[in-house]
């Protein structure tokens, strides 16, 4: 992840479904323009309800050619069944994937071996450059299942995980899961310098649960301790956000 530091762009907009309409606006623009100009893009998904509105907007684009374009997802359960809606792929699928020509989709498949599994994504994901992220920011500043503190340079791409407690919650407060006990303990997920090797970032956060997150992410410094942070060494991230996950002015 390199050191040099930029100041993102951030859009606020008025709600929730403003903010994804005009992130899928922007993310379809810039699918439609790398596409003019290059055999296939390569994209990673975040897959939580902050992302619904951006991804229908996506799908609902009629001027691109889903057939040229790869997809990855960024994170995955340990310990549910390959069939439980709550998995992230499934997620991912209904909410995007089952609605456009995908030319092709690797979903995480932790299976009964999670670090093989890991291995082989690592090897998906490196064999071309990725061109597009598509990510949100967790309550505890997380970026994919990389809860704090985390390491901004680590050498892995995909790796095994233990989730926090705030994290685990959050899944919970999402209405993905029931209860905190339901939530599994562990996941795969991509490292942060996996994703920020992207061409572009584009970052949706609303609701005032992640307004704290934000506010450090953009102010703060850049540091493990919060994530997202990170995002702040991207030269080309566009962050979202509403009213309510508007930063604090400083």
């Amino acid at each position: 992840m390199p050191d040099t530091t930029y100041e993102p762009v951030v859009r606020r907009l008025p709600d929730a479904e403003a903010l994804g309409r005009a992130a899928g606006r922007d993310i379809a623009d810039a699918l439609v323009r790398l596409l003019a100009d290059r055999p296939e893009v390569r994209m990673i998904f975040a897959s939580a309800p902050s992302q619904e509105a951006a991804l229908r907007t996506l799908a609902d684009r009629p001027d691109i050619d889903w057939t040229r374009v790869t997809a990855f997802h960024m994170d995955e359960y340990l310990g549910l069944a390959a069939d439980d809606p709550r998995r992230f792929g499934n997620w991912l699928r209904t909410a995007l994937l089952d609605r456009v020509p995908i030319g092709a989709a690797h979903l995480i498949d932790p299976g009964d071996d999670p670090e093989a599994a890991a291995k082989r994504y690592a090897g998906l994901l490196s064999a071309a450059p990725i061109d597009i992220v598509c990510c949100g920011i967790g309550v505890n500043g997380h970026l994919a299942f990389n809860d704090p503190p985390a390491d901004l340079h680590d050498p892995a791409l995909v790796k095994v995980v233990e989730l926090d407690e705030v994290c685990r919650r959050q899944q919970v407060d999402d209405g993905s899961f029931t209860t905190p006990d339901e939530v599994p303990r562990r996941a795969v997920t991509l490292t942060v310098p996996a994703l920020l090797s992207a061409g572009e970032v584009f970052c949706m956060v609303p609701g005032a649960q992640k307004r704290a997150a934000v506010t450090g992410a953009l102010y703060g410094p850049i540091d493990g301790r919060l994530p997202a942070s990170a995002l702040r060494t991207h030269p080309r991230c566009t962050i979202y956000v509403d009213e309510e996950s508007a930063p604090d002015v400083r």
